[in-house]
């Protein structure tokens, strides 16, 4: 059980233990003050029970899936409501409880939000626990900057940890990311080392064992007309078999040729194994078989390309990869339901990708829209050297939804 506690999730149960621990000195403040030693002591209000409630609820919900969802303006909206609930925690009980919750908060939040703006929360929840200090607690504003400061090295050593998490589980995606397409490239590797042997092996049994059975075959016609006899019948048997053995050899390099193609079924399907925060669905022919292994290559980096910048711009979570034929062409089209833009900026990624199409009499054209995600089409003529059947629907296993913060942010988006 241990062993599937992740990151995400120990810090998700780490945060709702201290928030559920917090029931007891709440129960505590909420006794009624019996004497005059105790007059110094404060009851909880129901306004501090509500901020307790908002604060768990808060925490519980952005935190349901906190390595794997995107974060929307909702999102954004609990955030606010779960600081402003332990500043309100503190100043309806009268003690420094919330600021504890400050520091729950200050975990999770480079999970939520990009490094700067989770700085500026952390600063302004910081901040605005010095007034609640003076009214609430009586301090005067040196002491309340102090208490303040003293509780801000927590927070921040709390934020670092959550940080250096939420950096390993980045990492660790990548690499899982990086991993997809190393066996991808493994498997297209494999499939040319395949195709490079069969036709060495081919050429060997055409060029060297048919040439000899031919020069064997001859020779042994000339003796059929030399000899007479017994022996005539003999090299009459020899030169029947020595034809047939030269049919068997011919018959076996022209079925090593026709298979000297790459299967690009093999070489794409790793690629949509274990992405992370993206489901990708590929629909390709039943056979996709491939006889230029260099483009072979360009399809399969194409098709990594694409994956990245949908992981890395697009924030989406669904990716459908369409392989079809078009006369001698191989054309894909890649639609996410990401984002989109406005515009679809060039970056390294696509004009890596129209410099390898173009090599090969290539093309590549992008769509996008506001809210309608990335349509990336290419076509890549193969000249004929390309078997496909029908379509065959194959949908490997997906991540769970893609978590925002996972996204790099950039200002300018590049397409997928």
């Amino acid at each position: 059980m241990l062993s599937r506690l992740d990151h995400a999730r120990m810090l998700r149960y780490a945060g709702l233990f201290t928030w559920a621990v917090m029931l007891l000195p709440l129960l505590l403040l909420s006794r009624p003050a019996e004497a005059d030693e105790i007059a110094s002591a404060v009851e909880a209000r129901w306004q501090a029970w509500l901020a307790w409630a908002l604060f768990g609820f808060s925490f519980a919900w952005l935190t349901r899936a906190l390595d794997s969802r995107r974060v929307s303006v909702p999102d954004y909206m609990l955030l606010a409501l779960m600081i402003g609930s332990a500043v309100a925690l503190s100043y309806y009980s009268n003690s420094g409880l919330g600021v504890l919750l400050l520091m729950v908060a200050a975990c999770v939040l480079p999970w939520l939000l990009p490094l700067p703006m989770s700085i500026a929360a952390l600063v302004v929840s910081v901040l605005v626990v010095i007034p609640v200090y003076q009214r609430a607690l009586g301090f005067s504003l040196v002491e309340a900057v102090m208490q303040s400061m003293l509780y801000a090295g927590f927070n921040c050593f709390v934020f670092a940890t959550g940080y250096v998490a939420r950096q390993q589980v980045l990492a660790r995606d990548e690499q899982r990311r990086l991993n997809a397409e190393l066996r991808a490239t493994r498997a297209l590797l494999a499939e040319s080392v395949r195709v490079n042997e069969r036709t060495r092996i081919s050429r060997e049994l055409h060029d060297l064992l048919g040439h000899h059975l031919t020069a064997l075959s001859l020779n042994l016609e000339v003796a059929n007309h030399l000899v007479t006899g017994q022996a005539q019948e003999h090299v009459t048997q020899a030169h029947t078999l020595a034809k047939l053995l030269l049919s068997d050899v011919r018959e076996a390099v022209s079925r090593l040729r026709d298979d000297d193609a790459i299967d690009m079924r093999a070489t794409l399907l790793p690629l949509a194994d274990n992405v992370p925060g993206l489901r990708i669905d590929m629909d390709m022919p039943r056979t996709f078989l491939v006889d230029d292994a260099e483009r072979a290559h360009v399809l399969l980096r194409c098709t990594q390309e694409i994956i990245t910048n949908t992981v890395r711009h697009a924030e989406a979570t669904m990716l459908r990869l369409r392989y079809r034929m078009d006369g001698d062409d191989v054309v894909l089209e890649a639609r996410d339901d990401g984002r989109g833009a406005e515009l679809a900026t060039a970056g390294n990624g696509l004009l890596g990708m129209r410099e390898r199409l173009a090599a090969h009499d290539g093309t590549l054209q992008v769509e996008t829209a506001p809210g309608q995600g990335f349509l990336v089409r290419l076509r890549l003529p193969m000249e004929g050297g390309v078997i496909a059947e029908q379509p065959l629907q194959a949908t490997p296993a997906g991540a769970s939804p893609r978590p925002q913060a996972a996204s790099s942010r950039p200002t300018a988006v590049e397409a997928p």
